[in-house]
């Protein structure tokens, strides 16, 4: 939900009009997907990452608006918490050295930014959740100042009629109440944007649900959450409840959860906006003037404003992206499970994994959704999240097998395959899988890495061993050596 909104007060009158507005918009899509209106030429891939704000001290600072201006360029924007920025970076085609260009423009743009970041006080961290950011953090003043938060904080807790209330129990046990949907704003990821044609649409989408439990064992990096070790992919359970608009009586009748895995494999794309719009209320129901059916006649793209926006507040693990750039439109699948970080060269090595795999399995004689179910693939995401790559995932002709096992002989030769498809530079590709390869081999995640040197800093202050922890971490991010090769503290 990129799109800026005013404040302003909902009607009931302005509900049912949203309504009827994303209807129409989706009876459009529809007759596009009908008459092949999308432009394609090869699959391009394009990511957004996530990051946190930190002092010099290691502790979150609450001067996104601040750092923003400092770096003043126009692929930087808000996220929801005050200490938290978003880097966009455009598309790139994945053949030759497509994939070692995006990892460089990555790092320079955060070199960048971090340099302008020192000028007002602020630090960079790509992380999957800022280790010392504290419960007192978490409150509506630390919300950003965009107007679209606010409503968007307003409408949830509209809709919950209570305050959220977050209980993830691994190692130990976070049990806890919050009066806004800032705790959201501590789950910092990676999104890997994919785009693909309607008619390849619904293989992509099925295969990237099928892999999401692998990728975030061997990418896990979030085991830290308010002074507390949980999961070790802990950002998957915290978002999960942080945007959670159902009280415990609707959880008790099945009420669909805005952050959704969802519940089948699809046949088309257009199978994921029918289900947003079938099973989602509005919780921002703002209408434009456009009329799509009229645009759509006299040869105008209509941007389908209200099923679009409808679709940024549901937020699926794989979500489906309908954009229009010089009035042609294309379609994407947007990878949210991710962490950010640790480094650039791990965010591009998470990255040639994923893209890999989708060139291969999406395209296989018997596609691997038709050997399992999808229960057992939202099964292998949670239990990744939780054990990383100790857990055992299902795998069709493996049955239930450790992590690393499975990515080791089953997944990376396929990516392997997968990017010579897309024609990726052999050294780049050797590179990259081989940082997959060996974090498999030894054991060590971002996850791992942090838990080990918060054990080593140790003591009885846990908050003060997160702390060094972290500044640790940060001296490491810089060097941009992959995670597995990070010494013991």
């Amino acid at each position: 939900m990129g799109r800026d909104v005013p404040a302003m007060v909902f009607s009931r009158d302005d509900r049912r009009r949203y309504r009827e507005k994303v209807r129409r918009c989706l009876d459009v899509f529809a007759q596009m997907l009908r008459e092949s209106r999308f432009e394609f030429d090869r699959p391009r891939a394009g990511l957004e990452i996530e990051l946190n704000l930190v002092d010099e001290r290691g502790e979150p600072t609450m001067k996104n608006a601040e750092v923003l201006a400092a770096i003043a360029q126009p692929d930087w924007g808000t996220e929801l918490g005050q200490f938290n920025v978003e880097i966009n970076v455009s598309p790139e085609a994945l053949s030759g050295d497509g994939v070692a260009r995006l990892e460089k423009v990555v790092r320079d743009r955060l070199n960048h930014a971090e340099e302008r970041a020192r000028t007002v006080g602020g630090h960079l961290v790509m992380v999957g959740i800022l280790p010392t950011l504290r419960e007192s953090d978490m409150h509506e003043g630390t919300l950003s100042a965009n107007p679209r938060y606010r409503l968007l904080n307003e409408q949830i807790f509209a809709a919950r009629g209570e305050d959220l209330h977050l209980l993830i129990e691994g190692e130990e046990v976070l049990d806890a109440y919050a009066d806004s949907i800032t705790p959201e704003a501590a789950c910092t990821s990676l999104q890997l944007h994919l785009q693909i044609s309607p008619q390849a649409f619904a293989a992509n989408w099925n295969a990237a649900q099928a892999v999401a439990g692998p990728q975030v064992a061997v990418a896990a990096n979030s085991p830290f959450l308010f002074g507390r070790r949980l999961w070790q992919e802990t950002r998957i359970p915290l978002f999960e409840q942080a945007t959670d608009t159902r009280p415990v009586e609707l959880k008790t009748q099945g009420v669909r959860p805005r952050v959704w895995f969802g519940e089948r494999w699809i046949t088309s794309v257009f199978d994921l906006f029918e289900e947003n719009a079938r099973y989602f209320p509005a919780l921002l129901p703002l209408c434009d003037d456009a009329d799509p059916r009229e645009e759509l006649s006299r040869g105008v793209t209509p941007q389908l404003g209200e099923l679009t926006l409808h679709n940024g507040t549901v937020y699926r693990w794989n979500r489906p992206v309908y954009a229009v750039v010089g009035n042609v439109p294309h379609l994407r699948v947007e990878n949210r499970v991710l962490p950010a970080g640790p480094t650039v060269a791990d965010i591009a090595a998470n990255a040639a994994f994923y893209y890999g795999l989708m060139g291969v399995l999406p395209y296989a004689e018997r596609p691997v959704w038709t050997r399992m179910s999808f229960a057992a693939a939202a099964d292998n995401l949670h239990a990744a999240a939780r054990h990383g790559l100790d857990a055992r995932l299902y795998w069709p002709g493996l049955g239930e097998v450790a992590a690393a096992e499975l990515v080791l002989r089953r997944l990376l030769p396929l990516a392997h395959e997968g990017l010579d498809r897309w024609e990726v530079d052999p050294a780049v590709r050797d590179r990259l899988l081989g940082i997959i390869e060996r974090r498999c081999v030894t054991g060590r995640t971002g996850a791992h890495w942090q838990a080990e040197a918060v054990e080593a800093y140790g003591g009885a202050d846990r908050h003060e061993a997160l702390r060094r922890m972290t500044l640790s971490y940060v001296e490491h991010m810089h060097t941009n050596e992959p995670v597995h090769t990070w010494p013991s503290p």
